[in-house]
């Protein structure tokens, strides 16, 4: 939990204050000084008496009480300094700049672990250590710069990276963006990125709370956490965009299934945001260009209107938002020709709407009442304006301005000229306005928020039979495969659609079932997981002596235990997995199934528990849906049982989380029925 007195302390104390700018603590103290803080300010250094035209205690035990504790002195000396001032000195808040901690190795962890008993013990929270501070509308507790202008309507940020969220605020400054607060979480001893958005979930205010949050993590310590939180705020009306740094894994790891193989922790990661509603982004100039579009008027769909006095910036912005998914639709009609015929000669308005370089601020108002007027295709507009230096276009971006304000959709400026325009471009960011600069950054980032759905709520509709689940799972045998009658039993439980199927150990029996089955069937090897790999899949098996034949071949595989015989279907190979991640829960996958999982690796994913309207928006994110939905005359999928089979699996993960990895490959879909042809389970408990 984040204290009051670490938002808006009454008193502040810099532990290692100094003369010094330079050093830390002089740079904290400065930025608290010159940043309109109205509570009472304290430094404690043994080798000063007045530090920066205030007095100087020497010792924390001289100092009245405080409500909040920068320290910046030697990791050795903390422990006492921060005792002292939790015990005896009533203060709740602390920010530990010095480094010297887990960073270093296990001494120094020992170090951090006291340091946040200390503060546990006494109710109180840490920042730190090893961070570059919080900055709030109440002060500016940091020694790095620059010191971004605040509001309280602007965007909250939380890092793990006291550097990386430096570079963060640099560039979001340039654009015109303004905070709210700002925390630097470094080792993250007491609050990590998570409780940091558990506090503003918990402490959100529709009327005065900041709707814009911002975050940069290189470890998910608590996705669940993570999850709550962020999608909570989500539909409290809050926009969120992240970026999770460390997204690729150094060497291979051994995995037995297909999904084990496609599966890890940068794509649960992205399931987790995608689940969360968090816009997720892959750098800094993409987070920062994704808030600023963030902090304009909602976008309520996806048909944008180019507008440029410069035909190559809009082509290039036409692409972008093209390749991403979102329509540049033709603008055609009477209100087109009407439109055009108050331009100059040259001008086109089929969308790019290239107004000619010699295009005025009159003209470019007119353009943009006709789109908010008269064009219901259009959602939303872009306007790309810049200047040869040849004159000043002040006029022109008041009109942007004033037409942001006024019109109910949103409109986006690009102003490229940051030389020849920049003091138009400081006067339009002084009306409160984001000036982006590049065209194709802001419709990439358009598109991101655009592809970004809604949280997506999971209730469970169906209900399984729990107790017989969990004997199963409990009498499995721990790292093992489960036997192919356990696995049919689980699938039946859980209400999916399997093939008719049997084991055999003796060849009597395999004709047996055949027969029984009717012909043809499919025979294959029990005991190999990779079943194709050696040659233990006989299909379209005619009569009773093939049955015989391939029953003799299946056996002298090795580690052969038996023989399935199944039932012979045919239909659309597609493919449904799972496996277990840590920390994050199940990671459900699924795609076109057989060999396409193989050399294809088209899946789509979901964070278990996965509800229908997550499901179905699985299946429609597989690149080739063409061929789940059908086409030329060949027979699609039933999407509806598609999902079905999905939810239905993430219901039987709810059970049996000891499922580690599972498989159902390939499902044989068809519009009357989605069948499980093969499936295995991994147990690990």
């Amino acid at each position: 939990m984040i204290v009051k007195q670490m938002l808006n302390p009454e008193s502040i104390v810099v532990v290692g204050a100094s003369n010094d700018v330079q050093k830390i603590g002089g740079k904290v103290l400065k930025n608290i000084l010159e940043n309109c803080y109205n509570g009472k300010v304290y430094g404690v250094n043994p080798k000063e008496n007045i530090v920066q035209g205030m007095e100087c205690y020497a010792d924390v035990s001289q100092l009245p009480d405080v409500d909040l504790a920068i320290i910046a002195i030697a990791a050795k000396f903390t422990e006492e300094a921060v005792r002292i001032l939790a015990n005896e000195k009533k203060t709740k808040a602390f920010i530990i700049l010095s480094a010297g901690f887990s960073e270093v190795g296990p001494e120094g962890r020992i170090l951090e672990e006291r340091l946040a008993k200390i503060i546990d013990d006494a109710g109180g929270t840490l920042i730190g250590p090893n961070c570059i501070g919080v900055l709030t509308t109440s002060y500016k507790g940091v020694f790095a710069g620059p010191i971004p202008k605040f509001d309280p309507k602007g965007c909250d940020c939380v890092s793990a990276s006291g550097a990386t969220m430096v570079f963060i605020v640099e560039m979001a400054m340039q654009l015109g963006i303004t905070f709210s607060s700002i925390f630097s979480v470094g080792n993250s001893a007491q609050v990590g990125v998570e409780d940091v958005l558990e506090y503003w979930d918990e402490s959100f205010d529709p009327k005065t709370s900041s709707k814009l949050k911002l975050i940069y993590i290189e470890q998910i310590l608590n996705p669940q956490k993570l999850l709550k939180h962020a999608r909570s705020l989500v539909s409290k009306g809050c926009s969120i965009a992240g970026i999770k740094a460390g997204t690729t894994e150094a060497g291979a790891r051994a995995v037995s299934s297909h999904t084990g193989a496609l599966a890890g922790s940068d794509t649960a990661t992205e399931a987790l945001f995608r689940k969360a509603g968090i816009v997720r982004c892959g750098s800094r100039e993409e987070l920062v260009y994704v808030i600023g579009a963030m902090t304009n008027k909602p976008l309520k769909g996806d048909r944008i209107a180019v507008i440029t006095h410069a035909g190559g910036p809009g082509v290039m912005l036409t692409d972008a938002l093209s390749k991403g998914g979102m329509k540049v639709p033709n603008l055609s009609g009477a209100s087109a020709d009407k439109l055009l015929e108050q331009l100059y000669h040259g001008s086109s308005v089929a969308n790019p709407i290239d107004f000619l370089a010699t295009g005025t601020a009159e003209q470019l108002g007119l353009i943009l009442d006709t789109i908010e007027n008269e064009f219901d295709n259009i959602d939303a507009s872009v306007v790309i304006f810049g200047t040869t230096g040849m004159f000043d276009v002040t006029t022109v971006y008041d009109t942007i301005n004033e037409k942001m304000k006024s019109c109910r959709k949103p409109i986006y400026p690009v102003m490229p000229s940051v030389i020849q325009a920049s003091t138009e471009m400081s006067h339009f960011k002084e009306l409160g306005q984001i000036a982006f600069t590049d065209e194709v950054a802001l419709g990439n980032a358009l598109c991101k928020i655009n592809s970004t759905s809604k949280p997506f709520i999971t209730e469970d509709s169906v209900q399984i039979n729990e107790n017989v689940i969990r004997n199963i799972i409990d009498n499995a045998k721990d790292g093992s495969y489960l036997k192919p009658e356990d696995v049919q039993n689980l699938l039946d439980l859980a209400g999916i659609l399997r093939v008719p199927e049997s084991v055999v150990s003796t060849k009597e029996d395999a004709v047996k079932a055949s027969v029984t089955m009717g012909f043809p069937v499919v025979m294959k090897v029990v005991g190999p997981v990779h079943k194709s790999d050696v040659g233990g899949v006989k299909l379209s098996v005619q009569n009773a002596s093939e049955v015989g034949q391939h029953y003799d071949e299946l056996m002298k595989i090795d580690n052969a235990d038996g023989v399935l015989i199944q039932k012979m279907i045919s239909g659309q190979e597609i493919f449904i997995g799972a496996k277990r991640e840590d920390k994050f829960g199940h990671l459900i996958l699924c795609g076109l199934g057989g060999i396409f999982i193989e050399v294809l690796k088209d899946v789509s994913y979901g964070l278990a528990p996965i509800g229908r309207d997550e499901a179905m928006s699985m299946i429609k994110g597989i690149k080739a849906y063409g061929l789940i939905e059908g086409v030329r005359g060949r027979e699609g999928v039933n999407v509806d049982m598609f999902a079905d089979a999905i939810v239905n699996l993430s219901l039987l993960l709810k059970v049996a989380p000891e499922i580690a990895e599972m498989d159902i490959n390939p499902l044989l879909g068809t519009m009357r029925a989605v069948t499980a042809v093969d499936a295995r389970i991994l147990i690990k408990k």
